[in-house]
C-alpha cells in the first residue's frame, strides 16, 4: 500500500479549512469544495496558483521550507501536521519499501521498565505499535487475554494497532474507544511520514484498511496527531471500570520506541489497579529480554 502523498494531504487539509475561518468573504453562489479552493489558498500562502497546483499533483519537485511554513500557517496546522506535511514534502521520490530488521527493545528501556517493579502498569511498544516488552502488571491491565511471553516470540509479537481494530475483546475493554481509535490512526500517519520506506508499517496500514471499516473511515480524514499523553476509559473484566492516565517516555538510544506507563485517574482506579497488582504479585518477574536478544541488538 502506497502510504501517503503531500497533493493528498494537502486536500484533505484544504477541505477542512473554510473561507470564513481565515477571513475571506465568499459571495452568494454554491461553492463546489468544502473547504479552500487551491487559488485562495495559493493566494493567502503567497504562491502562485500554477505552483500550488503543481504541489497537489505532484510535480513541483522539493517545496521549500518556507514555502511549506506558509501553507502550514494558513491551514492553520498544529506542529505534529506540520512535521508531517514536511516529511512528506522532502521525501525521496520513487523510493522503494524495505522491510526493517525486527526491533528489539534498548537494554536501558528493559531496565527502565523492570525498575518500575509491578505497582505501575507499564508496556514498551516500537515504531508501528507493537509490544516490545511489558510487566505484568502492564500485560494484566491492557491485554491479559493475550500470551505474557508473546512479546519475546517475532512470530506471535502483539500489535496494538491490529488488536485495537481487529480484536473485539481489546474493543470491548475500551470505554473511549472512539477517542483513542482517532489518536491510533493519527499517530500511524505520523509515523508513515516519518518511516516512509517501511514496508512492514505499509503492510500493517493496508491489512487494516481492508479488514476495518472503522480504521479505513478514519484514515481517509487525513489527521495526524503525535501520542505522548492521554486518558484511558477501561471496563476491565476483573477489577471493573478503571480509569488510567498514559504518558510517553521516549529513549534517545532508541527513540522509535516508546516506554508508555500507566497511572490512576482517581482513587477508585488507584484501588482497582491495587487489586490487580495483588492479584499477580508472587509471580515472574517482568518480562525481559534473552540473552540472545540482547546479543542481536
Amino acid at each position: 500500500m502506497e502510504l501517503e502523498s503531500l497533493g493528498a494531504y494537502l486536500k484533505t487539509r484544504r477541505d477542512r479549512v473554510t473561507p470564513v475561518d481565515v477571513g475571506l468573504r465568499t459571495r452568494g453562489a454554491a461553492r463546489r469544495v468544502p473547504g479552500l479552493r487551491r487559488e485562495e489558498l495559493a493566494q493567502l500562502a503567497g504562491v502562485s496558483v500554477g505552483y500550488y497546483t503543481r504541489l497537489e499533483q505532484g510535480q513541483a519537485g522539493t517545496a521549500s521550507r518556507q514555502v511549506l511554513d506558509a501553507l502550514a500557517k494558513v491551514l492553520r496546522l498544529d506542529p505534529p501536521e506540520t512535521t508531517h506535511l514536511h516529511n512528506l514534502a522532502h521525501r525521496p521520490g520513487g523510493a522503494r519499501l524495505v522491510r526493517p530488521r525486527p526491533e528489539r527493545p534498548h537494554p536501558r528501556v528493559l531496565a527502565l521498565l523492570t525498575s518500575l517493579g509491578e505497582t505501575t502498569p507499564a508496556v514498551v511498544l516500537g515504531r508501528r505499535g507493537d509490544v516490545l516488552a511489558w510487566n505484568r502488571t502492564g500485560h494484566a491491565l491492557v491485554a491479559e487475554h493475550v500470551d505474557f511471553d508473546a512479546p519475546g516470540d517475532l512470530a506471535q509479537r502483539p500489535s496494538v494497532p491490529r488488536m485495537f481494530f481487529l480484536d473485539p475483546r481489546t474493543r470491548e475493554l475500551h470505554r473511549n474507544w472512539d477517542e483513542l481509535a482517532r489518536t491510533h490512526v493519527a499517530y500511524l500517519r505520523l509515523t508513515a511520514g516519518r518511516y516512509p520506506s517501511d514496508a512492514r508499517l505499509a503492510e500493517l496500514i493496508g491489512e487494516l484498511a481492508m479488514r476495518s471499516g472503522d480504521f479505513a473511515r478514519l484514515w481517509a480524514k487525513g489527521e495526524v496527531a503525535d501520542c505522548t499523553v492521554g486518558t484511558m476509559r477501561l471496563r476491565h473484566p476483573t477489577v471493573g471500570g478503571v480509569d488510567v492516565e498514559y504518558q510517553v517516555w521516549l529513549q534517545p538510544d532508541s527513540p522509535d520506541h516508546r516506554l508508555e506507563v500507566y497511572t490512576p485517574g482517581d482513587r477508585a482506579s488507584a484501588d482497582a489497579l491495587g487489586l490487580l497488582s495483588a492479584r499477580i504479585a508472587g509471580r515472574r518477574e517482568p518480562w525481559t529480554a534473552s540473552a540472545e536478544t540482547l546479543r542481536n541488538h
